[in-house]
């Protein structure tokens, strides 16, 4: 692989790695489906329950309107809840429902049964290659995050 072509090189095996992952997930998850934004929402709303819609928005590099949208979508279906801030009446808080934990749950075993069973069919080299890129890949996506 060319030195100057191994962004884009790497940036398209990500970006097509996860849209065959999301798809495949989006095909096998019980109704209503779930964008991938709304997802990463829950995710993020699972793993830090009572966060702001702005540090959500920060998290998740959206708009706060974005993000005020996808949180009215996940309200009306039952995946959130919004309470106000004690500490400041004017932000809102967003907890997790328990519908929205089990369905996210869900999502994580199904994804991880996908990835298993494909890198099942990978040789150990390979696997020990993917296994060694993981740290590399969290420092990327910190530094991609540190961006303006």
């Amino acid at each position: 692989m060319e030195h100057e072509t191994f962004p884009e090189e790497l940036a398209d095996a990500l970006v097509g790695v996860q849209r065959l992952i999301r798809r495949r997930l989006r095909r096998e998850m019980p109704a209503p489906p779930l964008r991938g934004a709304e997802v990463e929402l829950l995710r993020l709303v699972v793993d830090r329950p009572g966060i702001r819609i702005s540090e959500a928005a920060k998290d998740l590099c959206l708009a706060g309107n974005s993000v005020s949208t996808l949180v009215n979508q996940l309200v009306r279906q039952g995946y959130l809840v919004r309470e106000t801030d004690p500490a400041d009446r004017r932000a809102a808080r967003l907890l997790p429902t328990p519908a929205a934990e089990a369905r996210l749950a869900e999502w994580r075993r199904r994804r991880a049964d996908l990835v298993r069973r494909q890198t099942d069919r990978l040789d150990e080299a390979d696997l020990e290659t993917l296994a060694a890129a993981i740290p590399v890949l969290r420092r990327l996506a910190d530094n991609l995050g540190e961006e303006p």
